[in-house]
């Protein structure tokens, strides 16, 4: 697996937020979104191929249940399966950071999907380079309900940039069946604490009436920005 970085933090979205957990972050993605907060990751993908027996031995000598394998896109790397299998049979708890364009069917405990709205289309960035590719592949609802048919537990993370976000939000759910608003969290989309407080209250109040869950980040309000968090 490319693997971008591998570090011990505090989850900071989510249904499992505040847990400890171990964070392996694979290196490559299939879309290119326009606020992405990993570019290393993503827009230009760092990182070396580490043998998943090797990523088994950092996980071990950190101690950590909870494992959260994350990227850019981990459902594209060749090692996902392996990955998972290995750490089940340690008896690590899975969480899948995905935005389930690319089902594979591995083990896991929690399935994150967070499907990509237009507000992540690059259209302005790298002169719209990405753009089609990003806006051809950033739904794919068959993935989704897969995800959503087999996981022990998931959510549905949705990074909300304006108000105009949550028709997509609606329109994106009434494809999808089993869900229940307590699944749904809304995220506002921010990568310093200025800008997530500026959106926190009134994604907070749709939240409210709805019945989904606000999403914090967490550990950009307790690190900021940075890379190991």
């Amino acid at each position: 697996m490319k693997l971008s970085e591998l570090f011990y933090s505090i989850q900071g979205e989510g249904k499992l937020v505040g847990v400890p957990s171990v964070f392996i972050r694979a290196s490559g993605c299939n879309l290119r979104c326009t606020w992405c907060d990993t570019p290393y990751a993503s827009w230009n993908p760092e990182g070396d191929d580490v043998p998943v027996a090797e990523i088994m031995r950092q996980v071990a000598a950190i101690g950590a249940k909870h494992v959260v394998i994350t990227g850019g896109e981990p459902m594209i790397m060749p090692d996902i399966e392996d990955l998972c299998v290995a750490l089940k049979s340690a008896g690590h708890h899975i969480t899948i950071e995905t935005a389930a364009t690319v089902w594979k069917d591995v083990p896991h405990d929690l399935a994150s999907l967070s499907p990509k709205l237009a507000n992540s289309t690059p259209t302005e960035r790298e002169e719209g380079k990405y753009a089609a590719a990003h806006e051809r592949q950033r739904l794919n609802y068959s993935v989704i309900q897969r995800f959503i048919d087999s996981a022990p537990v998931f959510q549905l993370k949705f990074v909300v940039a304006g108000e105009a976000d949550l028709t997509e939000i609606e329109q994106i759910l009434a494809r999808l069946d089993d869900w229940t608003p307590a699944d749904v969290l809304l995220m506002p989309e921010g990568t310093d604490a200025a800008t997530l407080n500026s959106r926190t209250h009134w994604v907070s109040e749709v939240c409210k009436k709805r019945g989904y869950r606000f999403c914090p980040r967490l550990h950009v309000m307790m690190y900021g920005n940075r890379r190991g968090t």
